[in-house]
């Protein structure tokens, strides 16, 4: 008579094996948490940043007698009238057309000169590389303010330069082009340094084996390869040179030379004594239309853009 022994309680061939709960990061009522107040922040900055916009775009298109009885309100029609006013009787249009030709210019000149600069530093190893770089970013600390004056008497000598002195000096287009890209060049350089760092160089070694130039690998390989953070970059710059009060309000002292941001600052200071808030209103969103077109025209090379080095 033989017996069998039993095997020993809960082991694997008696029980089935317990499952394994893997916790995902964010699940659980601490994740759930923190998700909801970041988006409750979100909402929050949405909704300061977004209410000002429309009540402004609202306050446009009433009429004086409705902004000064209901400032909040709807308006009762659409005045086109407000923007016929700012545009001509406050020279808005002459402004308008000022800022889009300084600006053409200076972030034309900033994206090309800095996107080759930052390539510069980032593919190539050359005695003083790291030395031209702080310098650009040394340039990132430089108070506007405390610069207005030399720039000032820099300017006011350029004029007496010999040939292209015409085209220079105060009150000067392309004077004031120039000072918006010496003024964005350090970020300019300092973000496309680091995106251009991130592109692969086999790359640019097999452009180089095909024969291309320096020149041609640049042009043809390497600068279509950073669209996506030269467009974030060019969208940045934009809105800075755009919104730009404080360097042409040095230069340009012109009143038919004055850029839309100083002519906003001289309606403001006008509808102070006439009362004329809506045409006011009506200035801000001619000054807003191009930014926000801009904006909507390329929002996800932009995202694209901003995301790529992390991504990569």
């Amino acid at each position: 008579m033989t017996a069998t022994q039993a095997g020993p309680q809960g082991s694997s061939t008696d029980t089935p094996a317990r499952e394994t709960r893997i916790r995902q990061p964010g699940v659980g009522g601490r994740g759930r948490a923190i998700g909801l107040l970041n988006g409750g922040f979100l909402l929050f900055w949405g909704l300061i940043t977004t209410l000002p916009l429309v009540w402004a775009i609202l306050s446009s298109f009433k009429t004086n007698g409705e902004f000064r009885t209901d400032p909040m309100g709807l308006p009762g029609g659409i005045e086109w009238d407000n923007f016929a006013r700012a545009w001509n009787a406050a020279n808005i249009g002459q402004y308008f057309l000022n800022s889009v030709i300084v600006v053409a210019m200076s972030l034309t000149m900033t994206m090309l000169f800095g996107a080759m600069g930052a390539y510069v530093l980032a593919r190539y190893d050359f005695p003083g590389n790291r030395i031209v770089y702080f310098m650009f970013i040394g340039g990132l600390i430089l108070p506007v303010f405390l610069a207005l004056v030399p720039m000032f008497f820099v300017v006011r000598n350029t004029g007496d330069i010999p040939l292209i002195g015409q085209f220079l000096g105060l009150n000067s287009y392309l004077s004031l082009a120039l000072v918006y890209v010496a003024f964005s060049m350090p970020f300019t350089v300092f973000f496309l340094t680091a995106f251009f760092r991130t592109l692969p160089t086999s790359v640019a070694e097999a452009g180089i084996m095909d024969g291309c130039t320096h020149f041609s690998l640049f042009f043809r390989v390497m600068l279509p390869m950073a669209k996506p953070g030269i467009i974030s970059l060019a969208l940045f710059n934009f809105l800075g040179h755009w919104n730009q009060y404080v360097l042409p309000l040095v230069i340009m002292q012109d009143g038919d030379k004055r850029v839309l941001a100083q002519g906003l600052g001289t309606l403001a200071a006008n509808t102070g004594f006439r009362a004329d808030y809506t045409a006011l209103f009506a200035g801000l969103v001619i000054a807003l239309m191009p930014v926000l077109i801009v904006y909507l025209l390329f929002q996800k090379q932009v995202q694209s853009g901003l995301t790529a080095g992390v991504l990569k």
